[in-house]
């Protein structure tokens, strides 16, 4: 059984906002309108939040891709009374969206502020409604969403193996945000496989969770700048 995660190098990403393009499309996350900007009420599921380092004159800064966290102990998990949010077997953290009733516990419950409530019903401008992914459902209104790891994706990916009758290879399943990085500074892939790469790179000298002295155990691993 894979367990799933994503490796991102600040080193290397240039903070160009492709994954967060890619993100939006394929998963049907509508764009943000006037109204929903003036109240503080856009979304999306992936994210880079700016850090400075230091103070000028020898400021640095970064710009941090964050995606869900999908932690091995994902405290939203705990919180939901209908069990709308879960993780399953290979570590993904679900949203069953015609289960959540809106109670936004979970968004709450998130140290990482990546779990989303649907305000309104979501539309998009024309022509753009044509451009929505079929694999993917459009949420409704009252509702929380999140990053799935493009989960669509490994449905796929694994439908495929078995109709060749072979199991799955690492890199057949692999998020949007991943696939168009410009940089390669995104890497995803099963941990629990010592010969991935991104299981390589999370156990270098490099590598470090947000925030985790919480102990949620993030499976996104992010590596800081080289020396």
């Amino acid at each position: 059984m894979a367990r799933w995660g994503m490796a991102i190098d600040l080193d290397t990403c240039t903070g160009c906002q492709a994954c967060t393009i890619a993100c939006a499309i394929e998963n049907n996350v509508p764009p943000p309108d006037p109204d929903g900007s003036d109240d503080h009420r856009p979304f999306t599921w992936m994210r880079l939040l700016p850090w400075i380092g230091e103070e000028s004159p020898q400021a640095e800064g970064r710009m941090f891709p964050r995606p869900c966290m999908h932690c091995d102990d994902p405290p939203c998990t705990k919180v939901c009374p209908v069990d709308a949010t879960n993780i399953d077997g290979e570590g993904l953290v679900r949203q069953v969206y015609p289960r959540c009733i809106g109670c936004r516990y979970c968004t709450t419950a998130c140290p990482y502020t990546v779990r989303y409530f649907n305000w309104k019903t979501p539309s998009w401008p024309e022509p753009l409604e044509q451009s929505l992914n079929p694999d993917v459902s459009v949420r409704p209104a009252g509702v929380v969403e999140k990053c799935t790891f493009c989960h669509h994706r490994l449905q796929l990916a694994r439908d495929t193996a078995a109709v060749e009758r072979r199991e799955l290879r690492d890199g057949e399943y692999v998020p949007a945000c991943v696939e168009v990085c410009p940089s390669q500074a995104m890497f995803f892939g099963d941990l629990d496989d010592p010969d991935s790469e991104v299981a390589r790179r999370s156990h270098t000298t490099r590598a470090f969770r947000l925030l985790e002295e919480l102990g949620t155990k993030p499976k996104v691993i992010y590596l800081r700048k080289g020396e």
